[in-house]
């Protein structure tokens, strides 16, 4: 399935780093980050708590724009090899400068210009969706939402919040979604994944977002698959993710497939791949074997989600003829 144009709306930048960029980068700092890797260098965690440690831990050697310009070429370079052709990715300027508008501007510059770089050396195109941290609390998020307001355009064309879904109530950050809202960002945020059904229908309920990042324990109410359905909210779907941590026991059992039945319009992400073991290829692969979806069901899901993609309608018509060229 590699050789498959496709369009992943769900990546986490820093969670997309390979074990052995960040590995290369704490040797160079001189930083002891050693802790994070298992004996075969790849990332250790023991659940999604630790997990969330662990990422915070590969990203602290990211101190600068240069290393942001540096991760932006290794994991564009990775997502163009599985056959990527439109990728949105979350950027946190809590990582980015401390989220001080000045700082995010240089590193927001930095990682343009090596995605404007690799898409002229590999035909990928990157979007950005800046993302808020849901376990950093509301005060921060409102800072976040103001970087992403001062650099709205038609380079950061969405905004969200991941982290910890256990903390706080979607609405506790209305004020932050209101803020992107005004600047005329696209909406997206983390639900469904470790909270139930109702975390789904809050987010879009309060914050008014048009995608929501996982939302597959949605499935838990039918009720709500049948409204996602009938309003058209998108889930960005990570299923390698959700199986690596423990959400579901496997392929088979991914209700990726049920959603897709009941006229959910579903995409496919890797989320953060390097932790999950994952890419895209390898999803499209996976979701072959267990479902049984042909070539036809991954076009048609690749078009969903450049429908779904934030980016403004030139860049959208680019990128279709893309995905037509290969069935022309």
């Amino acid at each position: 399935m590699t050789d498959l144009p496709k369009v992943e709306l769900h990546l986490h930048l820093e969670g997309a780093a390979p074990p052995a960029f960040i590995r290369g980068l704490a040797k160079e700092k001189k930083a002891d980050i050693g802790g994070i890797f298992d004996e075969r260098g790849n990332y250790k965690y023991k659940d999604f708590w630790d997990f969330l440690k662990v990422y915070e831990a590969a990203t602290s050697v990211l101190t600068s724009p240069e290393d942001y310009a540096r991760l932006t070429l290794a994991v564009l370079e990775e997502s163009a090899a599985s056959g990527v052709v439109y990728s949105e990715t979350f950027l946190s300027p809590d990582f980015c400068g401390g989220r001080d508008v000045g700082a995010w501007r240089e590193y927001l510059h930095a990682m343009r210009e090596a995605a404007d770089r690799a898409e002229r050396d590999m035909g990928i195109t990157l979007r950005g969706i800046i993302t808020c941290i849901r376990h950093f609390g509301p005060d921060k998020a409102r800072e976040t939402a103001l970087c992403a307001a001062e650099t709205a355009g038609d380079w950061i064309v969405g905004f969200g919040i991941a982290g910890d879904e256990k903390v706080g109530k979607p609405r506790d950050y209305l004020w932050s979604f209101d803020c992107a809202r005004e600047a005329g960002l696209r909406l997206t945020a983390h639900a469904g994944e470790w909270g139930g059904p109702d975390s789904v229908r809050d987010a879009v309920r309060d914050l008014g977002v048009e995608r929501i990042g996982h939302g597959v324990r949605a499935i838990e109410d039918l009720a709500l698959v049948d409204e996602l359905a009938e309003k058209g909210i998108v889930l960005e779907v990570c299923p390698g993710s959700n199986i690596a941590l423990g959400i579901y026991p496997g392929w088979r059992q991914h209700p990726i497939g049920e959603l897709h039945r009941r006229g959910v319009r579903v995409t496919i992400s890797t989320d953060d791949p390097p932790f999950f073991h994952t890419t895209m290829a390898r999803e499209y692969d996976r979701l072959n074997a267990a479902f049984d979806w042909d070539e036809g069901v991954f076009d048609g899901i690749a078009r969903t989600s450049l429908d779904a993609a934030f980016c403004d309608g030139d860049t959208r018509e680019r990128i279709r003829k893309k995905l037509e060229a290969r069935n022309a």
